[in-house]
């Protein structure tokens, strides 16, 4: 794959003895809170893998800060250090949601003095009533169901310095925007915005989400591999949603189990491989780091982008 001419490719093996210091700040029970329905990961990946990539992220960080003090220095004046924001990518189902709140916990234990928040940009997509007025509700995820333009506004505020800035909010039991909340984003030092679609590169937008980044991950595995993960994931919904009737998985949940199934085969193949295939992958090559995983959400190779 040409895009990989443009990484190092580093075993596991390797990257764990980059940085060896310290002890894992977190606990057992802290990190099985902290993973997503499905997903899989240990202690020993915690300090294998993301131990070291806090690491890197601090060296990033470094740079940031020497750069806009010598900005500083250079307007003689005295320059506001802007929020070092972390952009994570990747396909439904592959388990960013558990890299960025891990992200999230592990920055605020090493950085003890810096203010570590997270958002998702689920936030940003078209409420339903407003995909299905467009036609497009069977294009929710793809790139024209978010309003980039109120994501964009939202990073320029926060990366401007704006004391309070919010956001909508998204939930995924009912599959919607919930209206009249908002999560609210108060003065961050690092802020981690997790979405499919951080790293996309919209058409009809002169700014880029990912311009407001510092530092950009995606998150990988073969496609077929992403598939089964998401099956097994639809199934474990299914497995709990039979008890809440407000739940958008409780239809599912009560009726055949195999039909339900073939639902979400189909809307892999249709929806959310397409998407991958089409708006996802062709925006890998833009991250700075490829964690990529193996059977069993394993991380086994970690790329480097190199210039």
């Amino acid at each position: 794959m040409n895009e990989r001419m443009n990484y190092y490719k580093i075993s596991r093996e390797q990257w764990q003895d980059f940085y060896t210091e310290g002890n894992t700040p977190l606990t057992q029970a802290e990190l099985d809170s902290i993973k997503s329905l499905n997903d899989r990961i240990s202690m020993k990946d915690v300090a294998d893998v993301y131990i070291p990539l806090c690491h890197l992220i601090h060296l990033y960080m470094k740079e940031f800060e020497s750069l806009t003090l010598s900005k500083g220095l250079f307007l003689h004046k005295y320059v506001k250090m802007p929020p070092f924001i972390i952009g994570i990518a990747g396909s439904v189902a592959v388990g960013k949601s558990t890299t960025a709140r891990l992200l999230q916990t592990l920055l605020d234990r090493l950085f003890k003095h810096r203010t570590v928040q997270l958002i998702t940009t689920d936030g940003f997509l078209y409420p339903n009533k407003v995909l299905e007025a467009r036609g497009i509700m069977d294009r929710k995820g793809f790139p024209e169901s978010y309003d980039m333009e109120k994501l964009i506004d939202f990073l320029n505020e926060v990366k401007s310095g704006k004391e309070t800035t919010q956001l909508p909010i998204y939930s995924h039991n009912v599959y919607d925007i919930i209206e009249d909340q908002y999560q609210t984003i108060e003065s961050p030092d690092i802020l981690i915005v997790e979405g499919i679609n951080t790293l996309q590169l919209p058409a009809n937008q002169q700014i880029y989400v990912s311009d407001f980044f510092d530092f950009s991950i995606f998150v990988d595995a073969k496609p077929a591999l992403i598939e089964k993960w998401y099956l097994e994931r639809f199934e474990a919904l299914l497995d709990t949603a039979f008890l809440d009737p407000d739940n958008y998985y409780y239809q599912y949940a009560i009726g055949d189990r195999q039909k339900a199934i073939a639902m979400a085969e189909s809307v892999w193949q249709n929806v959310n491989l397409k998407n991958l295939e089409e708006y996802i992958l062709p925006t890998r090559g833009r991250a700075d780091i490829i964690l990529h995983k193996a059977k069993h959400h394993i991380i086994d190779e970690i790329y480097l982008r190199k210039y």
